[in-house]
C-alpha cells in the first residue's frame, strides 16, 4: 500500500538518504515502493545530539537512512546504548526492545522505540533537576556557618 506524505511549505523529508524540502505550497508525495523515509519531526541533526539518548537515536537514524554505512552506525549505536544503560539501568527494557527490533531487521521500528529512550532520559533528568532544586532549597534554609569565629 502506498504511503502518502503531506509536506507543508519549507518542511523536509529524507527518502533513502536524500533530503527533500517542499519549496512551495502544501505538497503531497505518494511513495509506491519500500523506501527509508523520515519526516522532519523524526530527524535529529548534529546540533540536536547533546545527550546520551540523543546519540543513540542519531546513530540509529543514520543506520536507517544510510544503509551503505549501516555497520559503522550500528557499532556506534551499540557503544552509546551500552554507556546509557550502564548509567541508567532503569532503561534496560527499552534497550532490549530496540535490540530485538534491530535483530529482526526492523530498523524504523527500532528507531521509533529509541524515542522511548529519549522520553525516559528526559523524565530522569527532570527528576534529577527537581531533586537538586529541593536540596538547594534545603541548603538555602540552613544558616551559613561562620568558620572564622573563634
Amino acid at each position: 500500500m502506498p504511503l502518502l506524505i503531506d509536506l507543508k511549505p519549507g518542511e523536509k523529508v529524507i527518502i533513502n538518504g536524500a533530503v527533500i524540502e517542499n519549496a512551495g505550497a502544501n505538497t503531497k508525495l505518494r511513495i509506491h515502493n519500500e523506501s527509508n523515509i523520515l519526516r522532519q519531526k523524526e530527524i535529529l541533526t548534529n546540533d540536536d545530539i547533546a545527550t546520551p539518548a540523543a546519540r543513540v537515536y542519531f546513530c540509529l537514524q543514520c543506520a536507517y537512512i544510510f544503509p551503505d554505512k549501516r555497520d559503522h552506525y550500528l557499532t556506534l549505536f551499540t557503544h552509546y546504548l551500552v554507556e546509557y544503560l550502564e548509567a541508567c539501568p532503569s532503561a534496560v527494557d527499552i534497550g532490549q526492545e530496540i535490540r530485538d527490533e534491530l535483530a529482526a531487521g526492523l530498523y524504523y521500528k527500532a528507531l521509533k522505540s529509541s524515542r522511548k529512550l529519549l522520553k525516559h532520559e528526559s523524565e530522569v533528568l527532570t527528576k534529577l533537576e527537581q531533586a537538586a532544586e529541593q536540596w538547594s532549597a534545603k541548603l538555602g534554609d540552613t544558616p551559613a556557618r561562620d568558620d572564622s569565629a573563634g
